[in-house]
């Protein structure tokens, strides 16, 4: 049977090397982001990188106890003390195409667009324009716009405003805004969200379109940790939500 193969980590009795970099040397001098970069990419990040992918991180870390995966780990903590890595895990299920997943989908959806645009030398206006008006006629849902909570994401300001502080910002950045602005007229006016925004700043900077669903999920484990930490600290085991509306056939009450 042949080996397993893996390009990211080997050890041996007394070291541990990551792409080829020693674990204790970048203990002492480098980041948590660093080591993510260098994971997925197998190159370290320059400065501007990780600023950027900090604030990825820090912004997708955590919505509030009702966002599902926060719900959903919390309700795990409530009904099982005795697992820690279920309630989390249980949080992290939930990710999806609806809820933090999107990013991805939208990564998908700039490479493909870009690249048919460098093929017909529109510009990423004119491919937004044309991505749009697809899925007009498609009846399809466009990812990275709109949101429950808010009618402007503030985070989406931020990461895009850094990215061309930092320099970083491209084609994937002026995709998103122009796809934001096309929805708006023709469709509706929709919030570009957190998950549309982190995926032109993580398409500008290289990643394949994974990424988009990982950075949420990476980011998003810190803030399940604390909610579960906290449903435990605070809450009382086997919380139980009486205020749930039965609408179903009424009670059967002879037989």
């Amino acid at each position: 049977m042949s080996p397993w193969r893996t390009a990211i980590v080997t050890s041996d009795a007394t070291n541990i090397w990551i792409r080829g970099h020693e674990i204790t040397r970048l203990m002492r001098g480098s980041t948590f982001t660093d080591a993510i970069v260098l994971l997925h990419l197998g190159r370290l990040p320059s400065p501007a990188e990780r600023r950027l992918l900090d604030a990825i991180l820090i912004g997708v870390c955590d919505h509030g106890a009702g966002a599902p995966s926060c719900a959903a780990a919390r309700l795990a903590a409530s009904g099982n003390r005795q697992s820690v890595s279920a309630a989390v895990a249980a949080g992290v299920l939930t990710i999806g195409d609806e809820h933090g997943g999107a990013g991805s989908n939208c990564m998908e959806l700039i490479a493909e667009s870009l690249a048919a645009a460098a093929k017909n030398g529109e510009t990423p206006a004119e491919a937004a324009r044309r991505a749009v008006v697809e899925a007009i006629a498609a009846k399809r849902r466009l990812p990275g716009l709109g949101h429950r909570v808010h009618t402007h994401d503030r985070r989406s300001d931020t990461l895009f405003e850094m990215a061309r502080a930092e320099g970083l910002a491209g084609n994937g950045i002026a995709f998103m805004e122009a796809l934001a602005a096309e929805t708006a007229a023709r469709i509706k006016p929709m919030a570009l969200n957190i998950d549309g925004s982190l995926a032109g700043v993580l398409y500008d900077m290289g990643f394949p379109p994974l990424a988009g669903r990982l950075f949420f999920i990476i980011g998003r484990v810190a803030g399940l940790s604390a909610e579960v930490a906290e449903e435990y600290e605070r809450e009382k085991p086997m919380r139980i939500k009486f205020d749930v509306e039965y609408d179903g056939p009424s009670p059967i009450t002879e037989l």
